[in-house]
C-alpha cells in the first residue's frame, strides 16, 4: 500500500501489527484519529504509553489478561497462573520460554490440589498440557481440563471431527448441564 505521506504510512504500518488488523484497517483507524481533536488524540496515545509502561504482570500467577474472560463467568473461585503461551515448537516456543518452572514450584510450595488447564483445544494445547501432567506427576496433584466441544448455539455440521469425538467422548446426563 503507496501512501502519500511516510507519517501515514508509518502509523498504518504500526496500527497494522496489532492482532487482527489489516492494512486497510489499520488505514481507517488513522484516518479517524487524523479527524479527531488533537488533544484526544494526544491521550490516547498517553494512554497505550501509560498503559504499557505502568500495567505490570503479576510475578506470582503471571495474570494480565487470558484470566479476564474466565472470571467474567463467575464460575472459578481459585487461583491463577498464567503460562504466557503454549509449547509450540514451529515457532520456536519450548517449554523454557513459559512459566512452567514456577508453575511447578508454586503447585509444591502452596500445595495445589487440582490444577485446571484452560488452554486452547489445539494440537499444542494438548502438548503443553501432556507435558506439565508429566513434569507434575510426581506431585500428587489433580489435573483437568476445561470441558471442550460443541459451542452453544453452534451446528453439528460445521464442527470438526476431533471436536465432535471430544463432544462425544465428554457427554453429560442432561440435568447436569441444564441449569
Amino acid at each position: 500500500m503507496q501512501l502519500p505521506s511516510s507519517l501515514l504510512e508509518n502509523a498504518v504500518a504500526q496500527f497494522s501489527k496489532l492482532p487482527g488488523i489489516g492494512k486497510k484497517t489499520a488505514l481507517r483507524l488513522v484516518l479517524h484519529l487524523l479527524k479527531q481533536d488533537a488533544e484526544d488524540v494526544t491521550m490516547f496515545g498517553d494512554t497505550i504509553t501509560k498503559m504499557r509502561n505502568e500495567i505490570k504482570f503479576c510475578q506470582r500467577c503471571y495474570n494480565i489478561r487470558d484470566v479476564i474472560a474466565i472470571e467474567s463467568t463467575g464460575q472459578f473461585n481459585g487461583t491463577y497462573h498464567v503460562l504466557g503461551g503454549i509449547i509450540s515448537p514451529l515457532d520456536g516456543i519450548g517449554p523454557e520460554q513459559l512459566t512452567i518452572e514456577s508453575l511447578t514450584a508454586r503447585i509444591e510450595k502452596e500445595s495445589t490440589e487440582e490444577i485446571v488447564f484452560a488452554l486452547n483445544p489445539t494440537i499444542q494445547g494438548d502438548t503443553t498440557i501432556y507435558y506439565i501432567q508429566k513434569k507434575i506427576a510426581t506431585i500428587g496433584c489433580k489435573v483437568t481440563t476445561i470441558a471442550r466441544g460443541i459451542a452453544f448455539g453452534g451446528e453439528l455440521e460445521y464442527a470438526d471431527e476431533m471436536t465432535l469425538a471430544r463432544s462425544i467422548t465428554n457427554r453429560l446426563p442432561v440435568g447436569q448441564y441444564v441449569k
